[in-house]
Order: structure tokens, then sequence, then C-alpha cells
């Protein structure tokens, strides 16, 4: 009988990861997941986009995704995924301006986070994710019977 494989919770693996960068990556990582979580407490961690060559990215969802929050060699990058949609009277996007959908923050070594204006950007976020999450949906058309012609 074979035994099942314990699954990491995707915080313990986000944990995981900000202790292993073990330089100001980490460090931002934390600091901005601390910011997501004070902005909505209802945030859900995940894990998406697995594969054999990475353990995924680090996703914040409440409704739908809100962010992700990845690092590479020289940035710290949160991109949301309707980021497009969102307001953002700080400027905080900086990155991917040019897509229809997503927009990114990219933060680098030695940047302040402007914390009073990305926690309005992510309830900002979450309230587009939940937005219609609540009407019902439109019923559909009856179908009309359709009427074959004999040849």
């Amino acid at each position: 009988m074979k035994r099942p494989v314990a699954v990491e919770s995707a915080s313990a693996i986000i944990d995981a990861r900000i202790t292993e960068l073990g330089d100001w990556r980490g460090k931002m990582l934390a600091k901005v997941r601390e910011i997501i979580h004070e902005a909505d407490p209802e945030i859900v961690e995940e894990r998406q986009w697995v594969r054999a060559t990475s353990p995924g990215t680090p996703v914040f969802s409440h409704g739908g995704i809100v962010c992700t929050g990845e690092t590479y060699k020289n940035v710290v990058k949160m991109t949301f995924a309707k980021g497009a949609a969102l307001k953002d009277p700080s400027g905080l996007f900086n990155s991917s301006l040019e897509g229809n959908v997503r927009r990114a923050i990219d933060i680098h070594e030695g940047d302040k986070v402007d914390e009073v204006a990305l926690k309005d950007l992510i309830r900002a976020a979450v309230a587009l994710n939940l937005k219609g999450k609540n009407k019902p949906k439109p019923k559909p058309k009856p179908r009309r019977a359709s009427s074959k012609r004999a040849d």
C-alpha cells in the first residue's frame, strides 16, 4: 500500500523561501506578505505554477488571484492579476505597463515601499475580484426546437 505524500502548506513553502533567500529579497518578500495580510486578513496564500524546475510561485488570493510575490536575482516582483483595471494614483505600478490585464511592481534593493498606497491597491484588487461574485448568473435563454428540413 502506498503511503500518501505529505503536502506542505503554501504558507510553509513561502516561509521556507524567505529563509532560503537569506538576503534583502527574503526580507522584502516577508514585508510585502505582511502588508498584504494587513490590507486584507482574509487573503489566502497559495502556490501555483509548480514544475520540476520550480517550487512554484507564491500567490495571494481572495475571490481570485490578487497578486503574486516572485523573487528574482535583482528584484522582488508583485504582479497584480487584474492590475490594468485598478486605479493607481500613487504610481506604484512600474512594470508590465504595456499589458492589457496585468500590472506589476518591481521592488529593488534599497527601495522603500509605500505601505499605505500598497494596502489601498490590494484592497482595490480584492474588491474587483469580489465585484459581481454575489450577482446571480443570468438564466440561459430557452432554446428553440430546431426544425430539420427533409431533403
